[in-house]
């Protein structure tokens, strides 16, 4: 589904099973922003389009070790307000975690945007 801006409609994704690619391990470094590190593993969802047209990109929580992929279920999603893409925050099935906990997680990266946190289920 895709808004009325172009972007696809990622609060679709909530609560789905979904395989990450990670690109950018946990520890690794942005391949532009060398003082950025990965305190967790990011990577992206194949076969699918973002907003950037790239694939859909998702930041893996929940996850203490650096791995190659990953399928968990989509726990919420991050909004950039100021942005062309969102993203996707999968974890392992039945792992939770609050709003104010995936923010922390993604604070690394989401600070330099205008985004929000929308969880699957009640908040």
């Amino acid at each position: 589904m895709e808004e009325p801006n172009g972007r696809p409609n990622l609060l679709a994704w909530l609560g789905q099973q979904v395989t990450v690619h990670v690109d950018r391990p946990m520890g690794s470094r942005h391949p532009q922003y060398e003082s950025l590190r990965y305190p967790v593993n990011y990577g992206y969802v194949p076969g699918t389009v973002s907003g950037d047209g790239e694939p859909i990109d998702a930041y893996l929580v929940g996850v203490d070790r650096r791995v190659g992929q990953f399928s968990g279920q989509v726990i919420a999603v991050v909004l950039r307000d100021d942005d062309v893409e969102d993203k996707l925050v999968v974890a392992p099935a039945g792992v939770t975690f609050s709003r104010e906990q995936v923010e922390a997680l993604v604070a690394f990266q989401e600070r330099y945007f205008r985004s929000r946190v929308v969880l699957h289920g009640p908040e």
